[in-house]
């Protein structure tokens, strides 16, 4: 399979690149993994990380070394919904151990596995900046809050229910 943008992100891309100086194209690199990871499956393979290398005229290895050091990029396939729990300071004193451990077992995945009908995915992360609405997650481009066992139950009942509509 080809890796290419579709039109569309192309012109974004473009777009993109064209607020920055010539030979600093570079600084478009967070944004344009984004983009990337949206628009092939949701993870960063090795193909997709060399094509962005190739529209930003960088070596691989510079985007590589960004893509493993942010935890906002993920390096291996993730399920439909991607559950990212907070486990740094605050969450932690607050329960997301708990609520981590419980996800395990009622989806039984362990962190970065995802489910066998690839609905979910458990993701440790740091922190998201919520600290009170401890403990918390995110969920695509929502926060869920104040986490509790059953407000879980809920939400993977939600999502399940979602997805097969």
């Amino acid at each position: 399979m080809e890796i290419k943008f579709s039109e569309q992100k192309l012109k974004e891309v473009n777009e993109l690149i064209s607020h920055y100086p010539e030979g600093k194209q570079k600084s478009a690199l967070i944004p344009l993994l984004h983009i990337a990871q949206g628009e092939f499956g949701g993870w960063l393979d090795t193909p997709v990380m060399d094509y962005v290398a190739e529209i930003l005229n960088i070596l691989p290895i510079e985007v590589y070394e960004v893509a493993t050091f942010y935890t906002m990029f993920n390096m291996k396939p993730v399920g439909k919904h991607l559950l990212e729990v907070c486990h740094t300071g605050p969450c932690m004193l607050n329960g997301s151990d708990d609520i981590i451990d419980y996800i395990k077992e009622k989806l039984g995945i362990g962190p970065g596995e995802t489910t066998a009908d690839g609905m979910f995915t458990l993701k440790p992360a740091e922190c998201l900046g919520a600290c009170g609405y401890a403990p918390m997650m995110q969920l695509g481009k929502t926060y869920r809050e104040h986490l509790t066992k059953e407000k879980i139950d809920k939400l993977i009942e939600e999502l399940r229910t979602q997805s097969s509509n």
